[in-house]
């Protein structure tokens, strides 16, 4: 059973930001990119990696979330030495309560997972970002440096530094501080969460962190704080690929359409050298009917077009009926749009009906639009209208306005 390395993905993050869309489900379930769940980009990350065995930290709202990981057959996962693991939190004898207090505290919940499998490193991941990274190349820059602790760190622009923890490093990259999101920020080095440490080490201060009742137990404002407080070495590992937090509309809007333009985003899902793995919808194949036009866009499973589809993606049994326009929109599973609807600039949720004649959304003209939101299972009536920015999460009477 021993592994050289563990991962564990911490997926229990609730999306507030994402609003509608993370309203029945958490926010690494939240479909992307056509075909896809944010959660599959860390998990594809590891079995292109190497890493075999992956514990998923589950917490809020996990049911669609486990249902889609299932056995973990997707990502080549679904072994019997290793494999994934879906691991809420549970409640221990003469404990009150169940909740994941914080990152370091799930961690330590499961250090008995982690004991299981006597890893010398483990890899700590978030269910929360689009990117691919090889953690391969992460580890064995950790060895070389020696290090008991190495965050992978990214340039961010210095007016988005304050969102981040903040590293500042020496001529050799070793961290020497370490801000959690700072006021006045020292670096523009800003940690991905992405963390590899060696099992012994990180046991010991989880352990000595859960035994502190002032602890908010949590890597950024504990854990990394109290390595640094003694002198402990750790590396910062620079990322120069593409890396985005989707944790608002806006950013997840944009990274869909980064999809679409895979040569200058720098997301690339076509590349089969490095693939990212997702669970089948089973449909059928797509059917663009005759009369329609589809210009620059990625159209999915199951998908039956008779209308104009430009700049978009349609995620599994998307039906687009004759005289409808989506532009720049995203449409995830099982949507309808009516015929002679025009959906532009948008995030439409799964299951939604677009009536006939209605308006979602506008494209931006002078100042930029905002990005309309409809929820999942929303029926928007005919001829409504949903302007820019609107954030739609019940029914819309025929004729009326948000």
């Amino acid at each position: 059973m021993k592994k050289e390395v563990v991962a564990m993905l911490l997926a229990g993050g609730q999306g507030s930001r994402l609003y509608a869309l993370t309203s029945n489900v958490a926010k690494p379930a939240v479909p992307f990119g056509g075909k896809y769940r944010i959660i599959d980009f860390p998990l594809s990350n590891c079995v292109n990696s190497g890493i075999d065995t992956v514990g998923v930290l589950t917490q809020y709202r996990p049911l669609e979330l486990n249902s889609y990981l299932g056995n973990g057959q997707p990502w080549d996962l679904d072994r019997s030495d290793g494999g994934v693991h879906i691991l809420p939190p549970y409640q221990r004898e003469g404990e009150v309560g169940t909740w994941y207090k914080g990152t370091a505290n799930a961690i330590y919940q499961n250090i008995g997972f982690v004991d299981m499998y006597d890893p010398e490193y483990v890899v700590i991941l978030s269910g929360d970002h689009i990117y691919k990274m090889n953690y391969d190349k992460m580890l064995e820059a950790h060895k070389a440096a020696g290090a008991a602790c190495t965050i992978s760190v990214l340039e961010v622009p210095w007016d988005e530094a304050p969102r981040f923890g903040i590293m500042a490093v020496d001529g050799e990259d070793n961290i020497t501080e370490f801000q959690e999101k700072p006021k006045e920020p020292k670096s523009n080095l800003a940690s991905m969460g992405i963390y590899i440490f060696n099992w012994d080490i990180l046991k010991k201060y989880l352990e000595e962190d859960e035994a502190d009742p002032e602890s908010e137990n949590d890597f950024g404002n504990n854990i990394i704080p109290n390595l640094l407080k003694d002198e402990r070495k750790m590396y910062a590992y620079r990322f120069s690929g593409y890396w985005k937090d989707v944790g608002t509309i806006s950013s997840l809007w944009e990274a869909n359409m980064e999809v679409l333009d895979p040569e200058n985003s720098g997301i690339n899902l076509f590349d089969e050298k490095w693939k990212i793995y997702s669970r089948n919808s089973g449909m059928t194949g797509h059917k663009i009917n005759a009369g329609a036009s589809v210009e620059n866009s990625m159209i999915t499973d199951g998908c039956n077009i008779s209308g104009s589809i430009k700049h978009s993606i349609l995620f599994a049994g998307v039906k687009v009926e004759e005289g409808a326009e989506v532009e720049d929109a995203v449409v995830m599973g099982n949507s309808i749009i009516k015929a002679g609807a025009k959906v532009k600039h948008c995030i439409i949720a799964e299951n939604v009906i677009i009536g006939q004649n209605a308006v979602v959304g506008q494209m931006p003209e002078g100042e930029e639009a905002g990005v309309a939101t409809v929820g999942p299972g929303v029926y928007v009536g005919d001829n409504a209208v949903i302007g820019a920015d609107a954030m739609v999460n019940d029914n819309v009477k025929d004729g009326d306005k948000r």
